[in-house]
């Protein structure tokens, strides 16, 4: 498990897209160091102990920021939030199939 921190929604000039976020991550400062987190998973934790999940899909930009997109958008209230990122297979249930 790593931490991270929920930094901004991506955005463009005019826009912004509600699911994807921004982390950065502690002592990570290159593209590539950020691209070895692309493909796990990001759980966001509201004060209510309520949990919103993500995955990390890319790199964004060169100093080692990553970008998740959740299963449903974030509260603005995240933003500046801690955030954990795990691999995959750490947070995943086993499902007994029928």
């Amino acid at each position: 498990m790593t931490n991270g921190l929920v930094i901004q929604f991506r955005r463009s000039r005019r826009s912004y897209t509600p699911r994807h976020f921004l982390i950065e991550i502690e002592g990570i400062d290159s593209r590539d160091k950020a691209k070895q987190f692309v493909g796990k998973e990001v759980v966001w934790a509201s004060p209510s102990k309520t949990e919103i999940k993500g995955k990390v899909s890319a790199a964004h930009g060169n100093k080692g920021v990553i970008r998740a997109i959740f299963e449903k958008g974030l509260p603005g209230q995240a933003i500046g939030t801690e955030c954990k990122i795990a691999d995959s297979t750490e947070t995943k249930s086993t499902k007994v199939k029928k």
